[in-house]
């Protein structure tokens, strides 16, 4: 199954208010679905892709029964979600090293929405309803409610205090619809994030033959992946050599970017197969769609590049 999507709000702390909104913290981590049946856990991105081994301690999930949950893997450090602390533990697949990363930094998966329990389909129902059985569940360790708040506008001031990334409003009465982006839940984020595909990258000026940056693109409405902007920041370290590891094998001769890369950027650029994602912190965007002052946060496995549509 893929999750339900919210709908960006049409600027940052415009989120909608009344009686029949409630509000969350927006989490800085990767959306998981926990399926527990028989005895198992299956963990699955957004993508739907089985992310299972990378959390081990999750396993206690599995003496929920039968459970469908919907919810954000995050990791915690000096009190606040980081996600590059994360990125290191999505893509782990080797057991003895994912049980050693679990046991140093633990996880916490903070479920925000249950849709199947005891054989019984819950998305149909309204989120209050859900909200009753997901709060009456005995959930193991590491694993945690998402806290509902009545005040949005109170809450936005809350997290950007606290340097979190934003606030979710949901609408109660809303059901819970697979796949969509539905406007029942609406996003605002301090500060703005997204994945995309590199295009290709820049060694180092040192002459080291080390990964100096990125080009990255989107994808459009036709499919033509469209030019987003050159990043270096974040590129440091474990994240370049990782990244560096990831491109090599995709090297091509031309350029996959449907659109004019800038001279400035192309310059000594290696192009790519556009395959890899990448998730992209940014201040905004110029009117010709270029991201500003990106700064690269890890490798995604777990979703798709955003569309070029999207702010």
């Amino acid at each position: 199954m893929e999750p339900m999507l919210a709908t960006p709000a049409p600027a940052p702390a415009a989120l909608p208010h009344g009686r029949d909104w409630v509000y969350e913290v927006k989490w800085d981590g990767v959306r998981v679905l926990a399926d527990v049946r028989d005895g198992t856990v299956r963990l699955a991105s957004r993508n739907e892709r089985d992310v299972t081994p990378a959390y081990p301690e999750l396993r206690d999930l599995a003496d929920l029964g039968d459970v469908l949950l919907d919810g954000e893997v995050v990791l915690m450090d000096a009190g606040r979600p980081s996600f590059p602390a994360l990125a290191e533990r999505m893509h782990v697949r080797d057991v003895r090293r994912a049980e050693a990363l679990a046991a140093a930094r633990p996880v916490t998966y903070l479920v925000f929405d249950v849709l199947r329990h005891d054989g019984r389909d819950l998305a149909p129902l309204p989120l209050t309803a859900r909200r009753a059985v997901l709060e009456s569940l005995p959930l193991p360790e590491h694993v945690q409610v998402s806290p509902w708040y009545d005040d949005g506008d109170d809450l936005w001031q809350v997290t950007a205090a606290h340097g979190l990334e934003g606030v979710v409003a949901k609408r109660t009465g809303s059901t819970y619809r697979p796949g969509r982006r539905s406007p029942d839940w609406v996003k605002s984020a301090h500060r703005r994030t997204r994945t995309a595909l590199v295009g290709g990258w820049r060694p180092e000026s040192t002459g080291t033959g080390r990964l100096g940056a990125v080009l990255l693109g989107a994808p459009d409405a036709t499919g033509a992946l469209r030019y987003l902007c050159r990043a270096g920041s974040g590129l440091a370290g474990p994240a370049a050599r990782a990244m560096r590891e990831r491109l090599a094998p995709l090297e091509r001769a031309t350029s996959p970017f449907a659109d004019d890369v800038p001279a400035v950027d192309a310059r000594g650029t290696i192009w790519c197969d556009p395959v890899v994602v990448t998730d992209i912190l940014y201040l905004g965007r110029t009117p010709t769609g270029r991201l500003r002052q990106p700064v690269v946060r890890g490798v995604r496995t777990d979703t798709t590049a955003d569309p070029w549509e999207q702010p």
